[in-house]
């Protein structure tokens, strides 16, 4: 083979090597889906919370027309 086929076969083998294992994306992926969800499951309350404010019949002034 001359040079510069046995570069662009180094080359090409080189780039196509992931740096981690493809178990390792998966991994990542699950980890990051996960914590995407407890910081869902943190907001679950607030639209209850913020309805139990704002009631018909609250002594809320700010609902009082001027």
């Amino acid at each position: 083979m001359s040079l510069i086929a046995s570069l662009i076969a180094a080359a090409s083998e080189e780039a196509s090597s992931l740096p981690i294992p493809p178990i390792g994306y998966a991994g990542i992926a699950a980890a990051v889906f996960v914590s995407l969800g407890v910081v869902m499951w943190s907001y679950r309350d607030v639209s209850n919370r913020q309805n139990l404010k704002h009631t018909p019949g609250s002594t809320d002034h700010h609902t009082a027309g001027h």
